[in-house]
C-alpha cells in the first residue's frame, strides 16, 4: 500500500499520482504541465499497461491532458470519472490532440526547409479518441467498487462542472486506510456551480495548494467591476479582450454578460458584440446547456426554472473557423472578444492580442490564475512589448484582472474544506502549488490547524499502511539538468561571432537577409 507523487509536486500543473494496492496500481490524475516546468518530474516507475485504472477528478488539461499518451504507450485499463467530466474530456482530450498535431505540422515544415530530422507530435486525435473509449462516466456521491481491494467515491469540490475530490478505500493484508484526493478544490458563491462539498473522514488526505499562500482580493461585487471596465473600455471606442479557460470560465464570463444585459447595466452604452472565439467554448456551452440542473447552484437552477438561459443572450456571435475568427479584427465596433487560452500560451488569443495590444482604446481583461513565465502573467507584471509570431509588439493596451473569478479556493477556502473532516487525517500531503505557496500552505496547516503535514517533492513515495516515507526525493530543478544544453547555446552562439567577423566585404544583401534572421531569433527568445 503506497503512494509515489510524480506531477504538480510543488508545482501548479501537471497532476498524477501513483498508488499501488494489493499489487495494482492506480493513477489519480494523468496532466500535461502548462507554462513554467521549473522542477523535473520523476518517470512514472511502472509501464503503463502495468496500471489498473485511472482515477480522474476533473477535466482540465493540467489533470486530464496526458491520458491520450498513456493509452498510446500501453495502458488498457478504465479510467473513472464523473459523468460530466467524461462529456467534456470528449472534446477537450481532441482539442489537446488537434493542437499537437498542429503544432508538429508547423514545426516539422520548418524542418524540412532546414533539412532536418521531423517531429511526431505527443499523441494524436486518434490517441484521443482511443483514450476516450477507456472512460467510465460515474454519479456524485455513490461508492463504486474498482477491485477486491479498492473502493471509490466523487464528491463535487465545486472547481469545474464535473469535478470531484475522490476518496479511495484501501485494502491489504488486513490493512484498512481511506485516503482522499481534493483534486483543486472550488472557490465560493462562484455563478452556475455549486460550492465545495465536504469530507467527513480522511486517514491520509492529498490537497492542492494553488493559493495556499495568499487570500484573494477584497474587492467590491464582481458584476459592478465588469461594468466599470466594460463602461470605459467600449466608450473609448476600444474592444474587451478577455483570454479565457474555454471550459469553465468562458461560461461564468457568459453568465456575468447576460446579467448585466437583463438588468440593463450598460443601457448608456448601448448593445455591443461578444464574441466566443473557440470552438471549444462553444462545444463546451453546449455541454453545460445541456447538463441536468442537479449539478448547478440554487441561483442558476431558479433562472432555469423561469426559462431564462443563464450563459446565452442576444448579440453573442460564434467563431468557428480561422477565417470567421480573423474576421473579427476587422470589425471596427467596440466589442467584447472571448478567447482561448486562458494563459494566453497558445489558441486564437494571441492573434487576438496581437492585433490589440498596442492600441491604448483597447483593455485586455484577466479573468483566472495566471502560472509563472506564462505571456499572461508577463501582461499583468507590466511588461511592455512582447514577441507575437515573430513581431514585436508593443503594450499600450489597458491590462487589468477581474478580482473575485478565482476557480480556486483561496488560503481561507482551503483551510475551511480542511475544517469540514469530522475525523482529521493523520497525514496530509501538500501539493499542485508553486514552490512558496506549497511550503507555506504545509506550515499553515502544522502550526495552525495541528496537522501532521509534508510537502513531498516529485519521485518519493510513501507506505500508506505505516504513513511512513518508503522515499524522500529533493528538488531537482530543470535548470541544473539543462547546463550540458546551456553550454552548447553559447559554443554556438561564439561560433556565429566568429563567422560573422570574417564575412565583410560580403553582399549587403547578403549581410542583410543573414541579420533579419538573427533578430527574428533574438525577438522569439524574448
Amino acid at each position: 500500500m503506497k503512494i509515489t507523487f510524480l506531477g504538480a509536486a510543488h508545482e501548479v500543473t501537471g497532476s498524477c499520482t501513483l498508488l499501488e494496492v494489493g499489487g495494482r496500481y492506480y493513477l489519480i490524475d494523468c496532466g500535461m504541465e502548462q507554462g513554467s516546468d521549473d522542477l523535473e518530474n520523476a518517470p512514472l516507475p511502472v509501464s503503463p499497461a502495468e496500471i489498473d485504472a485511472v482515477f480522474l477528478t476533473h477535466a482540465h488539461i493540467d489533470h486530464s491532458g496526458l491520458l491520450p499518451k498513456l493509452v498510446k504507450d500501453g495502458f488498457d485499463g478504465k479510467i473513472y470519472t464523473t459523468r460530466i467530466t467524461a462529456d467534456l474530456c470528449g472534446i477537450m482530450l481532441l482539442d489537446a490532440a488537434h493542437i499537437q498535431e498542429s503544432d508538429a505540422e508547423w514545426l516539422n515544415r520548418k524542418a524540412r526547409r532546414a533539412g532536418e530530422p521531423e517531429i511526431e507530435p505527443l499523441y494524436t486525435t486518434a490517441d484521443a479518441a482511443a483514450a476516450l473509449r477507456h472512460f467510465i462516466g460515474l454519479d456524485y456521491d455513490r461508492v463504486y467498487p474498482v477491485s477486491e481491494c479498492v473502493d471509490i467515491r466523487f464528491t463535487d469540490i465545486g472547481h469545474l462542472l464535473g469535478s470531484a475530490c475522490i476518496e479511495v478505500w484501501m485494502r491489504e493484508k488486513g490493512t484498512e486506510k481511506k485516503m482522499v484526493f481534493s483534486g483543486d478544490i472550488g472557490n465560493v458563491r462562484q455563478p452556475i456551480l455549486r460550492d465545495p462539498q465536504t469530507v467527513e473522514s480522511a486517514d491520509y488526505l492529498m490537497i492542492e495548494s494553488t493559493y495556499g499562500n495568499r487570500e484573494h482580493a477584497a474587492t467590491g461585487d464582481m458584476l459592478d467591476e465588469l461594468v466599470g471596465i466594460l463602461r470605459r473600455t467600449l466608450r473609448r471606442g476600444g474592444n474587451v479582450v478577455i483570454p479565457s479557460f474555454a471550459v469553465g470560465r468562458t461560461q461564468e464570463m457568459l453568465y456575468a454578460l447576460r446579467e448585466i444585459r437583463e438588468k440593463g447595466l450598460l443601457a448608456d452604452i448601448g448593445d455591443f458584440p461578444v464574441y466566443i472565439d473557440s470552438p471549444l467554448a462553444s462545444e463546451s456551452t453546449q455541454i453545460f446547456l445541456q447538463t441536468d440542473p442537479v449539478y448547478f447552484d440554487e441561483e442558476t437552477k431558479a433562472l432555469l426554472k423561469k426559462g431564462v438561459n443563464p450563459i446565452w443572450f442576444k448579440g453573442i456571435e460564434l467563431s468557428a473557423t480561422s477565417e470567421e475568427s480573423k474576421a473579427i479584427n476587422f470589425d471596427t465596433r467596440p466589442k467584447v472578444i472571448l478567447s482561448a487560452s486562458g494563459m494566453c500560451e497558445a489558441g486564437r488569443i494571441r492573434h487576438h492580442l496581437k492585433h490589440n495590444l498596442w492600441n491604448a482604446k483597447n483593455t485586455i481583461l484577466f479573468v483566472g490564475y495566471q502560472a509563472s513565465h506564462t505571456l499572461g502573467r508577463r501582461l499583468l507584471d507590466g511588461v511592455k512589448s512582447v514577441s507575437l509570431f515573430g513581431e514585436e509588439i508593443i503594450v499600450h493596451a489597458e491590462i487589468c484582472q477581474l478580482h473575485g473569478t478565482s476557480g480556486h479556493a483561496d488560503r481561507s477556502g482551503l483551510l475551511r474544506w480542511v475544517d469540514g473532516f469530522r475525523k482529521k487525517p493523520s497525514l496530509v500531503f501538500v501539493n499542485h502549488g508553486d514552490d512558496a505557496s506549497c511550503t507555506a500552505f504545509r506550515d499553515t496547516l502544522e502550526f495552525e490547524k495541528g496537522l501532521n503535514a509534508v510537502a513531498p517533492y516529485s519521485g518519493t513515495t510513501y507506505n500508506l499502511a505505516t504513513g511512513s516515507a518508503v522515499f524522500t526525493a529533493s528538488p531537482r530543478f530543470v535548470r541544473k539538468g539543462q547546463n550540458a544544453a546551456y553550454e552548447k547555446l553559447l559554443a554556438a552562439a561564439a561560433r556565429l561571432q566568429k563567422t560573422a567577423g570574417s564575412l565583410k566585404g560580403r553582399p549587403n544583401k547578403e549581410l542583410a537577409a543573414l541579420t533579419a534572421e538573427i533578430d527574428e531569433i533574438v525577438k522569439r527568445m524574448k
